[in-house]
């Protein structure tokens, strides 16, 4: 649709020799990329799931910006129609451990110790209904693009997705 989607990923020790892992996010508007990211996480993740729930984080600080922005300029330029809460904005992630993670909040167990509580703002956010989380093929993750190398046909299915063309499909 012409709403605002994200698709988030974590390449989990992406660079094994300072063990760190990569997020990945992209943010989709009207079928285009809006913004995106590849960034070598600074925090030590312990596993994939730390790693995932990182880069949702990361995300979620950005779909936050974005709404705030987009928001702005709607009221602003009076295509806001009336005071409606804004519908939660999708952010598409393909670990499912993750998702279940973000759904309970931070919960002290022996699983997320060593995770720090301020990496559940994605949970928050989903409390306030402003984001939504859903579990996507890893095929179909389109933030799998900035975190790790893929056969060619799901890179050039992904780039598709987030609205890149090339000249000649253009024409």
């Amino acid at each position: 649709g012409d709403s605002l989607a994200g698709y988030a990923d974590a390449g989990y020790l992406s660079d094994p020799h300072n063990a760190r892992s990569q997020t990945g996010y992209v943010f989709i508007h009207s079928g285009a990329a809006v913004s995106w990211r590849s960034t070598k996480q600074t925090l030590v993740a312990t596993s994939s799931n730390h790693a995932e729930i990182i880069a949702m984080y990361e995300a979620s600080r950005e779909l936050v910006w974005l709404r705030n922005m987009t928001g702005h300029i709607l009221r602003e330029s009076g295509l806001a129609v009336g005071k409606e809460k804004e519908e939660p904005t999708i952010i598409y992630e393909d670990n499912a451990a993750c998702i279940a993670q973000l759904k309970d909040g931070y919960v002290k167990g022996d699983r997320t110790k060593h995770i720090l509580p301020k990496f559940f703002f994605t949970h928050d956010l989903q409390k306030a209904k402003e984001v939504q989380v859903v579990q996507v093929r890893s095929s179909d993750n389109s933030a799998d693009l900035f975190t790790k190398s893929l056969p060619t046909s799901t890179f050039k299915k992904l780039v598709h997705q987030i609205g890149m063309r090339q000249l000649k499909d253009l024409q």
